[in-house]
């Protein structure tokens, strides 16, 4: 693969993340509530799912995948209900006066935050499809695939974490800077956030059947 092809590639990359989405508004979420570092484990989940999609694609089940309508529209729409369970019930702690508030940060478990960040992307089965459409555009038949394939993965799994990360920075930073009433709302529009993450996943599988 050469610097100019892989140039492209990013750039094509660039511009497919620069609209965010229900990963973005997630980490938003999770960092404005939880702290940044904690998040990281939202950001890993979401990047070990793609990572996944990504070995899928390469191993070419996406037609197997793309064939498994009903297994996969019931995994999306458990993942959607999920995330709409967790933003409601976040939204519902966030009272006045509630002792916990402060301390929230060690109130979900790292696994959780983990698995949030996985069913968030996991959700879109057909990521899978998606990556075996944009990877052939950019790997060469005259050499040897898996390395190649590898270059695009690593690629853009670095620039996904990249703009992950930086939701998460922006969104703690917020969120230092309010307590008490304010660090209410924090929580308030962090569970909507989340909610909003979902309905956009289900509007997603709404739109492509």
């Amino acid at each position: 693969m050469t610097l100019e092809i892989w140039s492209i590639y990013a750039a094509t990359v660039l511009a497919l993340m620069s609209t965010p989405g229900p990963s973005q508004l997630l980490m938003l979420s999770n960092s404005g509530a939880h702290g940044f570092r904690r998040s990281l484990l939202t950001a890993a989940g979401d990047l070990s799912a793609n990572a996944l999609q990504m070995l899928a694609a390469g191993l070419g089940l996406a037609v197997i995948i793309a064939a498994s309508g009903t297994a996969l529209t019931l995994i999306k729409w458990a993942g959607v209900a999920y995330l709409i369970w967790l933003g409601i019930r976040m939204i519902g702690k966030a009272k006045p006066g509630d002792p916990d508030l402060d301390d929230v940060k060690g109130n979900v478990s790292l696994g959780s935050l983990w698995m949030q960040g996985f069913l968030t992307s996991a959700a879109n089965p057909k990521a899978v499809v998606f990556f075996a459409a944009l990877f052939p555009q950019f790997i060469s038949a005259d050499g040897p695939f898996w390395p190649q394939f590898l270059i695009l993965s690593v690629t853009y799994i670095v620039m996904d974490g990249a703009f992950l990360s930086a939701y998460g920075v922006g969104a703690s930073w917020v969120a230092a800077r309010f307590k008490g009433t304010a660090k209410v709302w924090i929580e308030r529009v962090g569970g909507s956030f989340m909610v909003v993450a979902a309905i956009l996943l289900g509007f997603k599988s709404i739109s492509k059947q």
